[in-house]
Parts: structure tokens; sequence; C-alpha cells
């Protein structure tokens, strides 16, 4: 108490001869770390938690995937027949539009999911994606309606764009709130997991239709049936998602309790959500996180949405073969893609994003050459060429992108970071491959494409911080157990030497 008073009175003499004395009595009174700053997870709710942002992430990209497999369908069922370079091309420039309003999607769901909660919004844009989705299904064709078929077709794209601007800066955000600091790349790898997951579900119905219906069965009415079918996947995952809790995070942000908290558990509440703040404060780390998701979507819709058109239509390969293969490379990523986000947990989110990105600088070309050879052994070692490449991004981007930013702006400022790279690099990818290759007369356009964005990875990697292992910027560290809360504390508190 005497040294409390001194110290309180501000007695100089005393504070310059018991230097030691003075800082030990100040840990003591605010320590580093407390108990009650730490969130020790539910494992039964990290897992719900994961299965829900997992799932609706796979009816995402199972309705890409159906898109991008039936591109070609799409062109003859909705435009006017002549030039099926010109269909095709008009396809993907539809596919391509939804991608316009993802950042608008991202600016509104981002900054609101800041605001009331990451799961209203989420249950919000499943409910979007479904009703968009669906309706896809029940367009009439141009040859019954005209116009009005393409426009319906625009109309409902944007639909799902604008949900989708939602989506993956919430489910990741979701994820990495609610997983230990030490397990996040494990449980963020469920995300991507989901990913392939719907690209496989997509890939895997639209080669089973084909098979069966042919492909005049298939523009008669046999494409409705996938759109059709992620209506009720769509409630399925509504129904998940509306059963979970917040995440600790976004409510240790909310309780006015840990305000007064220490320092390593302070949170800012101010201008929450506000986008001005994002764009303002935060615009260094919105360059780099559209750097590399620009990066990641390129070499991403590459392989999983473009090559089996690229097959089809550049190497002449039978449209369900090159199904097939792709489905056989996507099962052998969904075996290891848990394994790359433990891994990441070990030796950290950098070393596997550089060695992805150089996987893909270095190995493109080489891998489109063993396309060209056409026999299915080289078109397979190809494609896993790739597919080895881009896991090590799968498995580890959607664990290192929420960590670039803090608590009260994580959601806002990765949905507006990912969908301005989406919309620029992503969903555009298919559209610019096709006209390029149109224009230059080569098909190792798709390799020299992905090479240039690998670069930009790489720079964009090697200016990153490693986050593994850390605490999320602006949050309290979250462990897995108690006896793992004590010693952190424990570690955070060094005994006084006098």
């Amino acid at each position: 108490m005497a040294v409390n008073g001194l110290e309180e009175a501000g007695d100089p003499a005393a504070l310059k001869r018991h230097r030691t004395l003075f800082r030990a009595v100040k840990r003591r009174r605010n320590p580093p770390l407390r108990r009650t700053d730490i969130t020790v997870t539910d494992e039964a709710a990290v897992k719900r938690a994961v299965k829900a942002a997992a799932l609706g992430n796979a009816m995402e990209w199972f309705d890409f995937g159906i898109y991008s497999y039936l591109a070609v369908t799409i062109g003859h069922v909705f435009f006017p027949s002549g030039n099926d370079t010109a269909q095709l091309i008009s396809s993907f420039a539809t596919f391509a539009v939804s991608f316009l309003v993802r950042p608008l999607g991202g600016m509104f769901f981002g900054p609101m999911g800041d605001k009331i909660g990451r799961k209203k919004v989420l249950a919000l844009t499943m409910i979007l994606m479904a009703i968009g989705t669906f309706a896809i299904g029940l367009i009439p064709s141009y040859a019954t309606i005209g116009f009005w078929a393409p426009a319906l077709l625009i109309l409902f794209r944007l639909i799902q764009g604008f949900s989708t601007g939602g989506e993956y800066g919430g489910a990741s955000t979701f994820i990495a709130e609610y997983a230990p600091d030490k397990r996040r790349g494990f449980f963020g790898s469920f995300l991507e997991f989901g990913t392939l997951a719907g690209y496989i579900g997509a890939a895997g119905l639209v080669t089973i239709l084909t098979a069966l219906l042919g492909d005049g069965g298939m523009e008669s009415w046999g494409w409705r049936v996938p759109f059709l079918v992620a209506g009720p996947l769509g409630l399925v995952g509504l129904y998940l998602r509306l059963r979970l809790d917040e995440t600790p995070a976004f409510q240790k942000l909310e309780d006015e309790s840990t305000h007064s908290a220490s320092e390593a558990a302070h949170v800012e509440t101010t201008a929450k959500g506000d986008l001005a703040k994002i764009f303002r404060d935060h615009w260094p780390t919105l360059v780099l996180c559209v750097c590399l998701v620009g990066a990641y979507n390129v070499t991403n819709y590459t392989l999983l949405s473009y090559m089996p058109t690229y097959l089809t239509d550049e190497l002449d390969y039978d449209e369900s073969h090159g199904l097939l293969l792709l489905i056989g490379t996507m099962a052998v990523l969904l075996l290891v893609i848990n394994q790359v986000g433990r891994l990441s947990d070990r030796i950290g989110r950098k070393p596997l994003l550089m060695a992805g990105m150089l996987g893909f600088l270095v190995l493109s070309a080489p891998a489109f050459l063993l396309l060209h050879q056409g026999s299915v052994l080289a078109v397979s070692g190809g494609m896993l060429l790739l597919g080895f490449s881009l896991v090590c991004l799968l498995g580890t981007m959607s664990a290192a992108l929420p960590a670039l930013f803090p608590t009260d702006v994580r959601y806002g400022s990765l949905s507006v970071g990912y969908n301005l790279s989406a919309s620029l690099f992503g969903g555009t990818t298919p559209l610019v491959v096709t006209a390029l290759i149109s224009v230059t007369g080569t098909d190792m356009m798709p390799a020299y494409y992905a090479m240039a964005a690998a670069l930009v990875g790489v720079a964009s990697v090697a200016a990153m911080k490693e986050t593994a292992r850390r605490p999320l910027a602006g949050s309290p560290p979250a462990v897995a157990t108690d006896e793992e809360a004590a010693a952190l504390v424990e570690s955070k508190a060094p005994v006084p030497r006098f």
C-alpha cells in the first residue's frame, strides 16, 4: 500500500530510487493478460459453425460450378444461334456480370455484419443465393421468349452476385472467430473443402445428366435440374446457420465489460461497420488483400471453372471425359486440403502461400503443355500439377485473409477487398482467357495469365505478416482448453526480479 501511495502521489525521488519495484507493482496491478481475457472455445460449437459455413460455401460454388460446366449449353439455350464462339463468350460474359455487383454486395453486407452480427447476415445471403439459383432453372429459353431470356438470366445472376458479396467474407470470418488460434488453419480449410465439394457435386451432376440425356436432352430441359436442386440445398444451409450462436469474438466486441479489460483484450468499437473508416484507416491492408485474392482467384477459376471448357473447345476433348478428369483431380485435392490447413498451423501461412504462388509461376506452362498431349495420363498429370499448387492456396487462404483485419471491421474489410478483387480478376478469368485465345490464336494464354497472376501473388505474400498461432487482431486470445488458457496467462506474467 505504501508503494501504491508513493506511486499515486507521483514522488519522483521514490520512483527514481525504486524503478524495478514500481515496474513490478504496475505489472501486478495491470497484468499483460488475465484469465477472463481469454476465450476458451467449445469444440462442438466450433464444428457446428464450420459445418454451417462450409455448406454455404459449397452451395455457392455448386452454383458457379454448374454455370461454368454448362457454359456451352447455356450459350445455346439463352443466346441467338449462329456463331458458337460468340455464344460461348456471351455465356461467360453473363457469368462475369454477377461479379460486377459483388463489390456492391460486399460493401452492403460486410459493414452490416460488423454492425448486427455475422450470423444474421450469413442467413440473409444464403436466402438470396438460393432464390437466384433456383430462379435461373425456371427461365424459358431464347427460342421461347427471345430477348427476355438473357435479360432474366442476367437479372438473377446479379442477385446471385450481390448475395455472394457477403458470403465468403462472412463465412471465413465466422470460422476464424470461432476457431482456437492454434487450429485456425485446420478449421478454416473446411471452408475451401466446401468449395471443392460444391464443384465436385456440380461436375458430377452435370456429367451424370449429360450421360443419361445426351446433348439434346440437356439443351431441352436437363440443364435446369442442377439449378433447381440448389433451392432445397439453400434451405438446409439456412436451417444450419440459424441454429448457430454469434461468434465469440463478436460477442466480446459487443460486451461492454471487455472494453475495460487489459490491453491484451482491448477492442475498438468506434465507427464500427463504417465503410469510410475501412478505406481511410485500412487501405494498405485492403490493397494487399485485393492483390492476394486476385492472384488466388485467377488461378482458382482457371483450374476449377474454366478447365472443362478449355479441354472441350480448344483441345477437342469430349465434354464428359474432361469433367470426369476434373472431378478426379478435385477428389485428390479434397483428400489433402485439411492436412494443408493443419500444416499451415504448424509452419505458418506464408510458406504454404508462397509455395502455391511459385508453383503456378513455374508449373503453369509445363502443365498446359502436358494438357496438349491429349492422353488421359498427360491431361491428368497437367491438372494435378496445377491442383497441388492450388491446394496450397485453398488450404491456407481462408485462415490468412480474416487475420489481416481487426475484429471491428473484419467482415466489412474482407468482404470489400475480396469482392473487389473477385470482380476484377476472378469471374472475368474465363471471359478474358477465351477472348485472349480468340485474339492471339494461341491456346497457351491460360498458362500465361495464371503466371502473371502468380507473380503478383509472390510479391503480395512476401509483403504480408505471418499470423499463424496468434490471436486475431483486435480480439482476445482463443484457446481450446482451460489448461491452455492457464498456461498462456502464466507465460505472459514473468516473475519480477529485484
